[in-house]
């Protein structure tokens, strides 16, 4: 089972998140241009590593899919505010054919680990997407669906606009969504979010999922 884990300057968490993996799963890491030897880290604890030297998580998101080979393959943050060890439940939906997609609904784990400016963007976000039909709660940085039809879908988007892009696709494919509550976390001390660590990252993030919208 294939894990693909868009990086951007993750070494202080990289050690933590992968061996946190289940039994059985491989970690594929996509550098996406780091500067803190997350390539390294990442490899000397047993990833294989991509590099995608165009900037972006959708871009990142997409080099890994790629460069996988399992039938099922998953996308997790590598922050370390999610466990790995999460994965198995939202596997065995796809795979037992229950769902097209499984996501991840983050819940607080402890105080300040979702700020408020990121919480309110999502939420909004997700409100859209019901009013369309979707009945999501998160846009989730956690999920696992069919690689191929992943692929099928035809994503575009190559910023932040990618997990919306996704479930808007999804939709209108009429794929099967399930959210499973996992626990979200502060993320490791060393590393700072791209999206929810400023006002500025989140607003940059709708920015990018409002012209998916559009």
């Amino acid at each position: 089972m294939d894990v693909v884990f868009p990086c951007l300057d993750e070494a202080a968490a990289l050690p933590g998140v992968l061996a946190a993996l289940p039994f059985g799963y491989r970690a594929i890491v996509v550098d996406n241009g780091s500067s803190d030897g997350s390539p390294e880290v990442a490899r000397a604890h047993g990833a294989t590593v991509v590099h995608e030297p165009s900037p972006g998580y959708g871009a990142a998101v997409h080099a890994g899919v790629l460069a996988s080979r399992s039938p099922l393959v998953c996308v997790l943050d590598a922050d370390g505010s999610l466990d790995p060890g999460e994965l198995p439940k939202l596997v065995y939906a796809v795979a037992s054919g229950r769902a097209d997609l499984a996501m991840g609904r983050r819940v607080p784990a402890e105080r300040g680990a979702w700020p408020w400016h990121a919480r309110v963007g999502n939420a909004v976000l997700a409100m859209l997407l019901r009013r369309k039909g979707l009945h999501v709660k998160d846009i989730g940085p956690i999920r696992v669906t069919h690689r191929d039809a992943l692929l099928a879908l035809d994503i575009r988007d190559r910023r932040f606009g990618y997990p919306l892009e996704l479930l808007l696709r999804a939709g209108a494919a009429s794929w099967r969504v399930e959210e499973f509550d996992v626990a979200y976390r502060p993320r490791t001390a060393g590393t700072r979010s791209k999206v929810s660590g400023s006002v500025k990252g989140t607003l940059r993030a709708v920015h990018d999922m409002a012209g998916v919208l559009r």
